[in-house]
C-alpha cells in the first residue's frame, strides 16, 4: 500500500513536506479553544448526518463550549460552515502554514484516493480550495494534500466511519481510485503532536454518539482534565468496539434456544439471514442509532459487518448466512431445545405465589392460569429442587428455616401462650 508520499508525488509541487508546526503544551495555559478541521474524501456524507444527530454528547454542546472543562471546538465543515470560498479556506491555509497559533485536530471522512491516478489526466478525485497554478489558473487542491499536510501538526488525526478508518466501499474490489484508509495513507510511524496514531471510529454510517464521544475524550485528555482514553490494537475506543454485536442484540436468547428466524419480520434471532453479529465488534444495538433508539437488529435488520475492517467485501454476499452458522446453528439446536424447555418449566413451576401452591390454583381473572404440574415436569422439579438445595441450609421451608424463625419469634409464642391462658381463665 503506497503511503501519502507516493501518492501525491504525481504533482510535483504538491509533494513537500508540510512544515512542522508547533506543539502545544498542556503546561502553557488552560486551552480554551480547539479548531477540528473536517475533510471528506471519498464518502457519502453519512458520516456527517450520523454526527450532527448525535445526542450525548451534541455538536452543539461541543461548538458552543457549553460542558465544564472541555474547550470550545471551532468547527471547519465544508457544509455546516456559514462561510465559503476563501473566507472558508483562510483558518486550513493558517494551520497548514503553522499561524492558527491554536492547537487543532484533523477529522478524516471517506477514504483516501489515490490522486495519482486523477492527476494523470490533469484531475482530482476529491479536493476542497485551491490553489494559482504557473499559468495563473486556479487548480482544485485533494483533500488528500490537505490532510498531509495538517497531519503532522494535529493534536489528534480522528477517521470517521468505515471508508477512513479502514477503506471501505471505494476501496472495495475493482475500484479504480486505489482508495484507502487514513491509517494506510499516513502510515505505520505516523504520530500527531500529541504523539498519538490516527484514531479510528468505524461504521457505515458510525454511531454519531460514538463520534461525538470520542471527540470529547480526546478534548478531555487535550485540557488536562482527563486521562487519554483506551484504544485498541486498531485505534479503536475501547470501550465502544470491544464487545461483538451479539453480546448486546436483543435477539441473542434466541440463538442459545436455537430459534431462528427464516423469514424478515419474526421475532428470532437473525443469524440463518446472514447476519454476521456474533464475530462483529460494534455497538450498535446496545446504544441504537440515534439517541438510544433504532439499531440494525432491533428494527429487523441483520449485521453486515460494516464496522469491521475488509468490508464489504470480507462479508459479501449479504443476506446468504455465513458458512461457520452451519456447525454453530446446528450445535445451537442441538442443545437450545432443552434449554429452551427448562426455561419454560422453571416459568411454570418457580412463578407461583405460596398461596397459590397450597390451594392449587391462580386467581387470575385475566386468563386460565394453571398450577397443576404434569409428570414430565414433577419429575424434573423433584430433581430441579434437590440441585437447588445443594450447598445451603436455608431454603423455604427447610427444618432449619423453621427452628431459625421459631427462635426469631418466641415472644410471639409467648404471647400466644398468655392469650390462651386467659382464654381458659375466662371460661372456666
Amino acid at each position: 500500500m503506497p503511503d501519502g508520499d507516493n501518492i501525491l508525488s504525481g504533482n510535483s509541487d504538491r509533494a513537500k513536506k508540510a512544515s512542522p508546526l508547533p506543539t502545544f503544551l498542556l503546561d502553557d495555559s488552560p486551552i480554551k479553544e480547539v479548531h477540528a478541521f473536517w475533510l471528506a474524501g471519498m464518502s457519502c456524507d453519512g458520516c456527517s448526518i450520523a454526527t450532527v444527530g448525535a445526542k450525548n454528547p451534541t455538536v452543539e454542546q461541543l461548538v458552543t463550549g457549553s460542558i465544564p472543562g472541555l474547550p470550545k471546538i471551532i468547527l471547519h465543515h465544508p457544509v455546516l460552515s456559514v462561510t465559503a470560498g476563501d473566507t472558508f479556506m483562510k483558518a486550513y491555509h493558517d494551520a497548514r502554514d503553522g499561524k492558527l497559533d491554536a492547537p487543532y485536530v484533523v477529522i478524516q471522512e471517506g477514504s483516501v484516493a489515490d490522486e495519482r491516478i486523477a492527476g494523470m489526466f490533469g484531475g482530482y478525485w476529491s479536493g476542497m480550495g485551491s490553489r494559482v497554478a504557473a499559468d495563473g489558473s486556479h487548480q482544485p487542491i485533494p483533500t488528500a494534500q490537505w490532510l498531509k499536510d495538517l497531519a503532522p501538526g494535529a493534536a489528534a488525526v480522528i477517521a470517521v466511519g468505515t471508508c477512513a478508518t479502514w477503506g471501505g466501499i471505494p476501496a472495495a474490489s475493482g475500484n479504480v481510485t486505489n482508495a484507502m484508509s487514513v491509517m494506510d495513507f499516513l502510515g505505520k510511524d505516523y504520530l500527531s503532536a500529541l504523539g498519538l496514531p490516527p484514531i479510528n471510529v468505524p461504521g457505515c454510517a458510525p454511531v454519531g454518539d460514538n463520534v461525538t464521544e470520542t471527540v470529547a475524550s480526546v478534548l478531555m485528555f487535550l485540557a488536562g482534565v482527563g486521562p487519554l482514553p483506551e484504544f485498541d490494537e486498531l485505534g479503536r475506543p475501547a470501550w465502544m468496539f470491544k464487545s461483538t454485536v451479539h453480546r448486546g442484540c436483543v435477539r441473542a436468547g434466541n440463538y442459545e434456544e436455537g430459534k431462528f428466524a427464516s423469514e424478515y419480520g419474526q421475532k428470532e434471532c437473525l443469524v440463518e439471514l446472514g447476519c454476521w453479529g456474533p464475530v462483529v465488534q460494534c455497538n450498535m444495538v446496545s446504544r441504537g442509532a440515534l439517541g438510544h433508539n433504532g439499531g440494525c437488529m432491533n428494527t429487523g435488520g441483520i449485521c453486515i459487518g460494516c464496522t469491521m475492517p475488509g468490508f464489504p467485501d470480507a462479508f459479501a454476499p449479504f443476506y446468504k448466512r455465513a458458512p461457520g452458522t452451519m456447525v454453530s446453528s446446528n450445535l445451537s439446536r442441538t442443545t437450545g431445545s432443552f434449554v429452551s424447555y427448562l426455561r419454560q418449566f422453571t416459568q411454570r413451576s418457580r412463578n407461583l405465589a405460596p398461596q397459590w401452591r397450597q390451594v392449587g390454583k391462580v386467581p387470575s381473572g385475566w386468563a386460565n392460569v394453571s398450577s397443576s404440574k404434569g409428570s414430565m415436569d414433577a419429575v424434573v422439579g423433584f430433581f430441579y429442587d434437590k440441585v437447588k438445595q445443594i450447598g445451603t441450609e436455608f431454603t423455604p421451608g427447610s427444618s432449619r428455616q423453621k427452628a431459625l424463625q421459631r427462635s426469631a419469634s418466641t415472644f410471639l409464642s409467648s404471647a400466644q401462650e398468655a392469650q390462651r391462658s386467659d382464654s381458659a381463665k375466662e371460661v372456666s
